[in-house]
């Protein structure tokens, strides 16, 4: 059996790590569980996404040391324009100076590498990869898991960070409202021409939105991520598109404003639905993440969403240890739920009505939304409100996600 710990984290993705690292450098140690290796999960090719980190969640790495090694690798996203299909009417929303960038676009992949290098150093860490739980205990005096390799890990609480599918939330009973979108994601990057000058583009068509997103660019080629929204009857055809057929329908959903087009990495895909837990606690249990909500990807908010959890969870488990309380205290958990409902609620409702409000079409429609962007793009405090968002800084912020 090995050594307790204060945490039992199931799960080593970009949220289950983060908070161990984030626990780790509050004094908070932790068993950290993936059935992916280290070197599974860091491959070339096991996950091409790409991911918008807001300006509260770059704080979050900053604050727990990841600055240095992340700095360089991540391309500011200067502006985001919005608009319905290339039409007059669109949003440019632009931060002043004192505001810096609106975020930075990061690979998924060099933020895990990160992750697990500062991981690696860190003694209250404990990684157990390549193994999953076949056992879970809650008790009153603790939580013991079991690997399937029999090896048995306990601790004060039990954190489920394994994503959506999370077997944990589901043996705990924590139901979930959930609904499909019945459309998939492709998602790829391209090579460019014509500079892509920091702005991220959500361009929205009726069959979903397609979001062009700035990466950096290698040493001689201009690049962008792309996330193509198409319906789950018409995802396999997608894929299958010869390559240049491939292009010819990008460059036909964005007006050809970067030019000549290359795909800069395999086309991947995967399904939107929507879910969230009413419940992320329990009995020395708490959801962290896509465990706990899974969003629409409109606005890049899905990962964001998560490392708020991290942030709030911390403070919440840090505050109430230095009182003497251990991190699973029923009053903690329910302090982390009552601050974690709000907004997770809030962000998970706008971006289902948003994708719901483009979806129709139309012309009437697509009139009236361009004519309320319109109004937005002439409201100075509108688009404050809505950069706010999209940066992550309103709100009752945690203060590993304040600069």
């Amino acid at each position: 059996m090995s050594a307790r710990r204060d945490l039992v984290i199931l799960g080593g993705g970009l949220v289950g790590m983060t908070l161990a690292l984030a626990a780790a450098r509050q004094g908070i140690t932790s068993h950290v569980v993936d059935k992916a290796t280290p070197e599974q999960l860091t491959s070339e090719g096991a996950d091409g996404r790409a991911s918008a980190i807001s300006t509260a969640s770059w704080n979050l790495f900053a604050n727990i040391g990841l600055a240095e090694t992340l700095e360089p690798l991540g391309c500011p996203i200067a502006a985001i324009a919005v608009t319905d299909q290339m039409k007059p009417g669109r949003i440019d929303f632009q931060p002043g100076a004192e505001d810096g960038s609106l975020g930075r676009m990061y690979a998924n992949r060099d933020i895990r590498v990160a992750l697990f290098e500062a991981a690696k150093a860190e003694p209250a860490i404990a990684w157990h990869a390549g193994t999953e739980a076949v056992e879970r205990e809650r008790g009153e005096h603790g939580v013991r898991v079991v690997l399937d390799n029999g090896e048995e890990l306990t601790g004060s609480l039990l954190i489920a960070a394994e994503g959506r599918k999370s077997p944990t939330r589901d043996e705990a009973g924590l139901a979930t409202a959930k609904w499909d979108y019945h459309h998939r994601a492709i998602v790829t990057a391209l090579y460019h021409e014509k500079s892509h000058e920091n702005v991220a583009w959500e361009i929205f068509y009726p069959a979903g939105p397609f979001a062009l997103l700035p990466l950096l660019d290698d040493a001689v080629r201009h690049r962008s991520a792309l996330v193509w929204t198409v319906a789950e009857k018409d995802a396999a055809g997608v894929l299958a598109m010869p390559e240049a057929l491939f292009l010819d329908e990008v460059q036909r959903h964005m007006g050809g404003m970067f030019g000549a087009l290359a795909l800069a990495a395999p086309r991947m895909s995967y399904p939107l639905n929507f879910h969230r837990a009413p419940r992320i606690v329990d009995q020395r249990l708490a959801l962290i993440g896509d465990a706990a909500h899974g969003i629409h990807p409109i606005a890049g908010q899905g990962l964001n969403l998560g490392l708020r959890d991290v942030g709030a969870l911390v403070e919440v488990l840090a505050d109430g240890m230095r009182l003497g309380l251990e991190p699973g205290d029923a009053q903690l958990l329910a302090r982390y739920e009552r601050w974690r409902s709000v907004d997770s609620f809030s962000v998970g409702f706008a971006t289902d009505a948003i994708n719901r409000l483009f979806a129709i079409p139309g012309r009437l429609p697509s009139v009236v939304r361009r004519l309320g962007m319109g109004a937005v793009q002439r409201s100075g405090w509108l688009k404050r409100f809505f950069m706010d968002e999209a940066r992550g800084m309103s709100g009752d912020l945690p203060a590993l996600l304040r600069a």
